[in-house]
């Protein structure tokens, strides 16, 4: 198990105070924090190497460049990409879907399908939205089922939250030309079974899409392995600066892709009446890059990696257990999402009963907790559901079972002010 005490000197921020009271940071599934190891990788590159990548001859350029490209050795690894040219770096998973919604428009024709979940995040749901109204596509949802439990004694009998992969084969078609799916809901924390959702979707010719933004954090991801044709994720969930993400796509696709944006760097030649592209990565890659969120995502994997994802997840799946514990001794608080805490993320959200969420959260941040309460970028599922917002405590490694029971407490001393 972790050594706890010794992995919070890497996170400086977890000293602060907020109101008077020790910082507990359960809003990882926005946003993660950040190790001295990731900082010190970033500043290196400003305080030794700030220069810009592919274009100077000089020594700093030269630095810079290594370090640059090093971190896209070290994505490609992380994913088990087969090439390193598969691996485009961007702002982040946003950017990633924006760029494929645009570039993989001419492929599709009038009257086509794009599947995706109800659980999707606003960032792989809009652009998908906004090309089919454009193109005359048509949009077809996989439904999720229920997301609550009545008891603990349910624990383990699944279903809650997960996708309904019958109605799911029934979707698929002649006609679905793409199929686009989050691999993890960051409202019910489920992990859905996306290797087998692309196989079912690759017999009909459709081309297939993974959002892993927030599974990527918490478990160990092969692009080989769910065979996929994209895979996005941002940096800024799993310890790496914001501002940074990666697009995963099989060589093939990219090579047949038009450019996202053009400019310098992703320009091989320009003259007057034609220009032509760079070869991959860089045809996707305009502009000065973040060069040193680059180098700093480079970081982050490689402090994960020291951790290792066996270690990570058998700890975030006691945490989970523990706060789903907790929580169901509240009376009035449903938890969205399965009991189950082997096969989900550390992410557990929930409505309590006559009391709004941004209340909850408000009330807890003066106790120095820090939650999400809203639609969490996932207005479809709520409204599904019939609520117009949850609360939403996202845990990662770094936090703990007391921080837990310090939640439990505040949230029951919150319940008993709006019951006074």
């Amino acid at each position: 198990m972790f050594n706890h005490k010794h992995l919070l000197k890497d996170f400086p921020i977890l000293k602060r105070k907020i109101n008077g009271k020790p910082l507990i940071y359960f809003d990882n599934a926005a946003t993660s924090l950040t190790p001295n190891q990731v900082l010190t990788a970033m500043n290196d590159y400003y305080t030794k190497y700030n220069a810009n990548v592919h274009r100077g001859i000089h020594t700093l350029s030269e630095e810079a460049t290594e370090k640059f490209e090093a971190a896209r050795d070290t994505v490609q690894k992380f994913i088990g990409a087969s090439h390193r040219e598969e691996i485009v770096f961007t702002s982040g998973a946003t950017e990633s879907l924006n760029l494929l919604a645009y570039c993989l428009a001419p492929r599709f024709k009038k009257g086509q399908e794009i599947i995706v979940t109800e659980a999707e995040h606003h960032s792989n749901f809009v652009p998908w939205q906004m090309l089919a109204k454009k193109q005359g596509l048509k949009l077809k949802f996989i439904p999720v089922n229920s997301p609550y439990t009545p008891s603990l004694s349910k624990r383990g009998k699944g279903g809650v939250g997960e996708l309904d992969l019958t109605s799911y084969k029934k979707l698929l078609g002649k006609k679905t030309a793409l199929v686009t799916v989050t691999q993890a809901s960051n409202v019910l924390g489920s992990i859905y079974p996306v290797e087998k959702m692309v196989r079912l979707a690759q017999k009909y010719k459709a081309i297939t899409v993974v959002d892993a933004a927030q599974s990527i954090p918490h478990i160990p991801i092969n692009v080989k392995k769910i065979n996929c044709d994209f895979l996005v994720f941002s940096g800024h969930k799993m310890l790496a600066p914001n501002g940074v993400g990666v697009l995963y796509g099989k060589k093939e696709f990219l090579e047949t892709m038009p450019p996202y944006k053009t400019g310098g760097h992703m320009i091989e030649k320009v003259s007057k009446n034609h220009s032509t592209f760079a070869p991959l990565p860089q045809k996707f890659e305009a502009g000065t890059m973040p060069i040193a969120e680059v180098i700093g995502l480079g970081a982050a994997i490689e402090y994960l990696q020291k951790i290792g994802f066996k270690k990570l997840m058998a700890y975030e799946s006691a945490l989970t257990a523990h706060a789903i514990k907790k929580f169901g001794s509240i009376k009035g608080l449903q938890i969205l999402g399965s009991q189950n805490s082997m096969n989900r993320l550390a992410v557990v959200s929930f409505v309590l009963s006559g009391i709004p969420s941004h209340d909850i959260a408000s009330l807890l941040d003066e106790q120095g907790i820090a939650v999400r309460a809203g639609h969490s970028c996932a207005q479809i599922l709520h409204e599904k559901f019939g609520i117009s917002s949850s609360v939403r405590a996202s845990l990662y490694f770094y936090n703990t079972k007391a921080e837990i029971d310090r939640l439990t407490k505040a949230l029951e001393m919150i319940k008993a002010l709006f019951s006074a």
